[in-house]
């Protein structure tokens, strides 16, 4: 039986096995096919996917990439030059390393204090917290995903309370384990995470929807979300800040921010390549993502 001509083809990049479950991938799989779109998952390695083919693809919960960032790289640079790829290939290479908070920070951007550990460098993690005047940090890789090698450290070793010298001589051991194979990041503990808690602010086709609240992850632990909560005028300035000049490469995008010191929100990571969208917490945003790759299909 011949195609119908009326429905158009989609791939949406993700990996075999996910880490985890994708709680977007039926829904939005469904909500494209109602829309007249032949959408299929399709791993970015690994699954037999020809990427030199013609076919434009949008590019979802590829959850392993930062365990092989290079093959990633390439892969983003065959898929675009073959079809249009959401989000756009200049985009994502921009977002791969979290040195992009730096530049956030010096276009004057509110951002988390952030100092980047290079891979290989011998400096005590003690040391830079002293520094800062940081009590209670957050170490985590500058390539990274989900909660991966993510640890609360200080007086607060893995979240847990532990004596000083002890909780300092241990993240200064597993700091220089990380540093060794990861350039890291340091950055302070934001107490708000637990009371006011870090929102996910979502931002599809040249406008946030809808945000969530998202309790504090570190290594192995499980993210909770809450329902769909409007966005504060404060909160959208910053997403807003975060996004300035690089909307016309942008189908999606997601800006997670907290309260800072003075209660006014700073960008913790701004997710330009495959984040949750929690589509499921807001059918209005499933719409308009939908909608917006149909117009460009």
């Amino acid at each position: 039986m011949a195609a119908d001509p009326a429905r158009r083809a989609l791939r949406i990049a993700t990996c075999r096995p996910l880490p985890e479950p994708d709680a977007d991938e039926e829904l939005l799989l469904a909500a494209l096919q109602d829309a007249g779109i032949d959408a299929v998952m399709a791993a970015w390695r690994g699954g037999g996917t020809d990427w030199r083919e013609p076919v434009p693809t949008l590019l979802r919960s590829t959850w392993d990439y930062l365990h092989a960032v290079e093959e990633f790289g390439r892969w983003i640079d065959v898929a675009g030059a073959a079809a249009p790829l959401w989000n756009a290939p200049e985009v994502l290479h921009g977002n791969l390393h979290k040195r992009y908070l730096l530049r956030l920070a010096e276009r004057g951007v509110p951002v988390t204090p952030t100092v980047l550990l290079p891979r290989g460098v011998t400096r005590p993690l003690s040391e830079v917290a002293a520094e800062r005047g940081w009590r209670d940090v957050v170490l985590k890789p500058a390539i990274g995903a989900a909660s991966f090698e993510t640890h609360r450290l200080g007086p607060f070793l893995g979240g847990t309370p532990a004596p000083g010298e002890r909780a300092w001589a241990a993240a200064d051991a597993l700091c220089a384990r990380l540093v060794a194979s990861h350039d890291m990041l340091v950055q302070p503990y934001l107490p708000s995470v637990e009371d006011h808690g870090e929102r996910a602010l979502v931002w599809i086709d040249g406008e946030f929807t809808h945000a969530v609240r998202k309790t504090p992850r570190f290594a192995d632990g499980v993210e909770q979300v809450s329902e769909a909560l409007p966005i504060s005028a404060a909160e959208r300035a910053t997403g807003n800040a975060a996004l300035a000049g690089l909307e016309s490469g942008l189908l999606y995008a997601r800006v997670d921010v907290a309260p800072g010191p003075d209660g006014m929100p700073v960008v913790m990571e701004l997710e330009l390549i495959e984040p949750s969208l929690f589509l499921a917490q807001s059918p209005a945003a499933l719409a308009r993502l939908v909608a917006a790759v149909a117009r460009r299909l």
